[in-house]
């Protein structure tokens, strides 16, 4: 990866990170369906009545809309509202690193390394903590909602990679357009059938954290990340997620106070661990080779 991508992938990775505790603020008075409907709403509308659909087939834009935007965020938004601290969430979900890998090698034919085949085996072993002995911060409802979250975003991972000289931003406004309905309806009849009110009741806070959510969180970084899938090898982009965790927990001790306990702080540790030899242990191992 050159500079500028480098750039760009940190920036994406601040972004995401800071964007779970802000996240956690929004679902204080909204229910997370209905949340997760607005933030799609207010990316489309009224955005892509003056941007031309994306140059690409109608079926990726569906795909992704689906896979992304009503199964992934549904699933992670309702983990969040009382399953899953917005510290461990940002951490649980760069599982997506593993699945990204996994599914690329499937589908792309690219090589999977022994360190990469390592530090999946070590990351597991800290996700199965959490497994064995959840605590205050996250279920294993919570768990298990994150990891199925982190598997739909890889499978947009996919979508997104395979398609060639698409206008990104284009593509993402229009995606955000085929969630909204769909999350509306489930909404209705699972959550509340009092959406306006729940709406027109909503404080500032509430929709400071729909604008972050929608506009810098899910059309510019999404964006950029596309940008980075399609130019660069799954396995160069995805590790830098590894940066969201660190601002995630580190944003939601500030903004929220969220502490971990000391099991939950060492199964996080191994995910780590497992996500740093998954990324650099083969450059670890030439520089011992080196030395």
């Amino acid at each position: 990866m050159n500079s500028k991508n480098i750039f760009l992938a940190l920036l994406v990775a601040l972004i995401w990170g800071v964007n779970f505790p802000i996240i956690k603020l929004g679902l204080e008075e909204l229910p997370p369906i209905l949340f997760s409907a607005l933030r799609f709403s207010i990316v489309a509308i009224p955005a892509v009545f003056f941007i031309p659909f994306p140059k690409t087939s109608v079926w990726n834009v569906l795909g992704v809309g689906v896979v992304l935007g009503i199964f992934k965020f549904a699933l992670l938004f309702f983990a969040m509202k009382t399953d899953a601290s917005a510290g461990l969430a940002s951490l649980i979900l760069q599982a997506q690193v593993f699945f990204t890998i996994f599914l690329s090698v499937i589908i792309f034919k690219e090589h999977i390394s022994k360190n990469q085949l390592l530090g999946i085996f070590i990351s597991s072993l800290g996700f199965s903590i959490f497994f064995l002995k959840a605590e205050g911060n996250i279920t294993v409802l919570g768990l298990c909602l994150i990891l199925l979250a982190a598997f739909f975003w890889a499978v947009s991972n996919i979508i997104m990679k395979k398609m060639k000289d698409v206008n990104l931003l284009h593509f993402m406004v229009w995606v955000c357009l085929i969630p909204p309905l769909p999350l509306l309806c489930i909404s209705y009849y699972t959550e509340s059938k009092d959406i306006i009110n729940i709406i027109l009741q909503s404080t500032q806070t509430t929709w400071f954290s729909l604008v972050y959510v929608s506009y810098i969180s899910t059309l510019l970084a999404f964006a950029l990340w596309a940008y980075l899938l399609k130019n660069n090898k799954a396995a160069e982009v995805t590790p830098f997620a590894l940066l969201i965790p660190i601002v995630g927990i580190s944003a939601s001790n500030i903004v929220l106070g969220e502490r971990l306990s000391s099991l939950e702080l060492m199964g996080a540790g191994i995910i780590m661990v497992g996500l740093l030899v998954c990324v650099f242990g083969k450059k670890l191992v030439k520089v011992k080779n080196e030395i």
